[in-house]
């Protein structure tokens, strides 16, 4: 019978503490924010819709902040493009990393960094997968002018050969 009891009280306190275990972790209490964090939160600012004129093509780019907050939807579209190229920019632990889905079948990773003037993020090559003998973006900076404009500049290379800096695309706020 005290086998028995103390059986019966074992099941009832699991029930009670299992389900506790299972409920989403409390929010850490907000630290310092590190530096890929500040240059992610500056280019969260980004969200909304652009346009301008890249290398005489008229283009339109979305920013989205997606994932609860997580990370940061690009696409661009231009005019006589069949497709819209993405890109996804999140923080991996204390690095702020951007993966390009480029429309020429590979993806570059680039890890970015702020400048000390908080205008500017530079995201530098880290590593590639896919395709890269047509086309291969190297590095992208974005430049924030004012809450309505903002500069994209990009490095390139084309079927092998050494990268060269594209002019940058000035883009205006429509929404």
């Amino acid at each position: 019978m005290r086998k028995l009891t103390i059986l019966i009280i074992l099941i009832a306190a699991t029930t009670v503490v299992f389900p506790q275990e299972m409920r989403m972790p409390m929010p850490k209490t907000a630290g310092p924010q590190s530096d890929a964090q500040k240059a992610f939160e500056k280019l969260k600012s980004l969200a909304g819709t652009w346009e301008g004129t890249y290398m005489g093509m008229s283009g339109n780019v979305t920013i989205r902040v997606t994932s609860t907050g997580n990370a940061i939807l690009h696409e661009m579209t231009a005019s006589g493009r069949p497709d819209n190229p993405i890109t996804m920019i999140y923080v991996d632990g204390d690095r702020l990393l951007l993966t390009h889905f480029c429309d020429s079948g590979n993806r570059p990773r680039m890890q970015g960094k702020l400048s000390p003037d908080g205008n500017t993020v530079t995201f530098d090559f880290l590593d590639v997968s896919g395709n890269t003998n047509e086309f291969l973006m190297h590095d992208i900076v974005f430049t924030m002018v004012d809450a309505d404009h903002h500069i994209e500049a990009f490095t390139y290379s084309v079927n092998g050969k050494p990268p060269f800096r594209a002019p940058g695309i000035q883009l205006q706020r429509t929404k």
